[in-house]
């Protein structure tokens, strides 16, 4: 019988992709720029949310926005013409996620001198959670229709967000949808985690969300 050698692999293959978003971390905090990795499915109201929150935040701060997906600049069009502040698209050639290298591309593009940059990842609650984009703060977005027991579902992406984002509330009286369970559930995950619940279509409770970051950008 031919004898099969076996590899023992201890080296992650995420390593180098941890270390160089480390680097960029460390950079951004020097800038004091506050990068926000943004992390939802397809369809949760992410750049409808996005749009509200940069129009009141960009009356103090330099505001630039980074939208990720397959194919198309719809989005990225979309918040430069709704906002006013930089955007520009990133297309990821068929890939599901960003990582620490793309991200730094993006950010070169963009320029200097802002204070806060979004990131809108790729919709998709499991691959963009498994890399690490650089970004000071991770957010994850759920919205009422997609149903309460996300958190129970995709682990990963709530246990590495510091703020969860429950959105489309107007929608509540249409769907069983339970934000006590919901919240129970994301907090057995992540008991740190910041979670607030809006509608950007009525703007109920975004001034709970804006709040957020400034206390954020604050502690830059």
């Amino acid at each position: 019988m031919q004898k099969v050698k076996t590899i023992l692999l201890s080296k992650s293959v995420f390593e180098d992709n941890d270390a160089q978003a480390e680097q960029l971390r460390s950079s951004l905090r020097q800038k004091k720029t506050c990068l926000v990795n943004v992390m939802s499915s397809p369809g949760s109201g992410k750049t409808t949310l996005l749009v509200e929150l940069i129009n009141d935040l960009k009356k103090d701060y330099e505001i630039g926005v980074m939208e990720a997906d397959i194919d198309s600049d719809k989005d990225a069009v979309t918040v430069a013409e709704k906002t006013g502040v930089r955007s520009i698209q990133l297309h990821t050639g068929g890939m599901c996620h960003l990582d620490a290298g793309m991200t730094e591309q993006g950010l070169t593009q963009l320029g200097e001198g802002l204070d806060l940059v979004f990131l809108e990842n790729v919709g998709n609650l499991v691959c963009p959670a498994e890399y690490d984009t650089g970004a000071t703060v991770n957010m994850v977005i759920l919205s009422v229709p997609e149903g309460d027991d996300k958190p129970l579902k995709y682990p990963l992406v709530f246990e590495n967000s510091e703020l969860a984002v429950i959105s489309k509330t107007d929608t509540l009286p249409y769907f069983n949808f339970d934000q006590d369970e919901c919240r129970k559930y994301i907090k057995a995950r992540n008991a740190d985690a910041s979670v607030i619940a809006v509608s950007a279509k009525t703007g109920d409770n975004m001034d709970e969300l804006i709040n957020w970051f400034v206390r954020k950008l604050s502690e830059r």
